[in-house]
């Protein structure tokens, strides 16, 4: 009996109505939102404008979104397209099935049509995304979750996934690799965000760097997985796909450094400017306060100085007659 093991969901949907809320489509949407808003950040400290990582992402997600199933559909294409299978299927993406090598190759596509119409260089945009999609990846694994699928080999460890009966798949306790992709994907985005603090790295070495860590942690999570993929050598494809991915990333990252070396002075033509200006009107807006501030202070003490000093006894006496009567009157009586 296993005392302790992950449950999986009962189901991947919670009905709103007549809204369906997919748990598979809401992890994806999360790490979008994750990617831009720290892509925002990094871009923003490297001298960008705030809002142009979101503007280039209207381009490279939907790209990304296509290139992913598209690989998914083409690697698993009998799942479609083979015997008693309904092709209708390939189009269901909230069923689960998005391939990253698909979703990075043509996201950059888009990524790319972005950055020239903003006149940016792809390479800085992609170093500044970098831990973002990282930690997208880190969020959409869990989707695999509520779908249940995507699990390694059967264990009894105490962070067994536990696998209901199901289309496809035996109940039982199986490694939960979509959770140890979730968290190598988050250490991949915490190294690169070092590396990049440490070494300064640009001119696209920081995403490569990302690229290669990803990989070397995919290829040793893949081998443990027991869903159906095609072989090659007795390799799974996405093993073979990962490991000729991290030799170009590596040489990639090689090379740039020499041709190359440093990173960008300027990400972002006119950012600069914008921001310096920015910085000149806040200092004058302040110091036309302050001087304001000052002026005030000082009229204020000139009409204290120019305030009449209290009256002496004598003036006081002089100009209360009323006081005087009535105290004399008191003496008499």
């Amino acid at each position: 009996m296993d005392l302790a093991y992950i449950p999986s969901p009962s189901t991947g949907v919670i009905e709103l109505g007549p809204i369906p809320l997919r748990g598979y489509a809401f992890c994806i949407i999360i790490g979008v939102f994750v990617a831009v808003w720290f892509g925002n950040k990094r871009w923003v400290a490297r001298g960008g404008r705030s809002g142009t990582v979101a503007d280039i992402a209207v381009w490279a997600v939907p790209f990304g979104l296509v290139g992913g199933r598209l690989y998914h559909v083409i690697t698993d294409y009998q799942l479609y397209f083979g015997e008693g299978e309904n092709w209708v299927d390939a189009f269901k993406i909230w069923q689960g099935g998005l391939g990253i090598w698909g979703a990075i190759a043509l996201g950059a596509v888009g990524a790319w049509i972005g950055c020239r119409r903003r006149g940016i260089p792809l390479p800085a945009w992609a170093d500044a995304l970098a831990p973002g999609i990282a930690l997208a990846q880190a969020c959409g694994r869990w989707g695999n979750w509520f779908n249940q699928e995507l699990y390694g080999k059967p264990t009894d460890l105490p962070w067994a996934l536990e696998i209901s009966e199901g289309p496809n798949r035996v109940a039982g306790t199986y490694h939960p690799t979509f959770l140890y992709e979730s968290l190598w994907c988050i250490g991949v985005a915490l190294l690169v965000i070092w590396a990049d603090r440490r070494f300064k790295l640009g001119h696209g070495r920081a995403f490569a760097l990302y690229v290669a860590a990803y990989c070397a942690g995919r290829a040793w999570i893949e081998y443990m997985r027991v869903d159906e993929a095609h072989h090659i050598l007795g390799l799974r494809l996405n093993v073979w796909t990962a490991l000729i991915v991290f030799v170009l990333a590596v040489a990639y990252i090689v090379i740039s450094a020499k041709v190359r070396p440093g990173r960008e002075e300027v990400v972002e033509p006119g950012a600069a400017q914008e921001a310096a200006e920015a910085a000149k009107d806040a200092a004058e807006a302040g110091d036309a306060e302050g001087s304001k501030a000052s002026e005030d202070s000082k009229n204020a003490g000139d009409d204290a100085a120019r305030a009449p000093e209290p009256a002496d006894a004598d003036e006081a006496a002089v100009t209360s007659p009323e006081k005087n009567d009535t105290a004399e009157a008191a003496k008499n009586g």
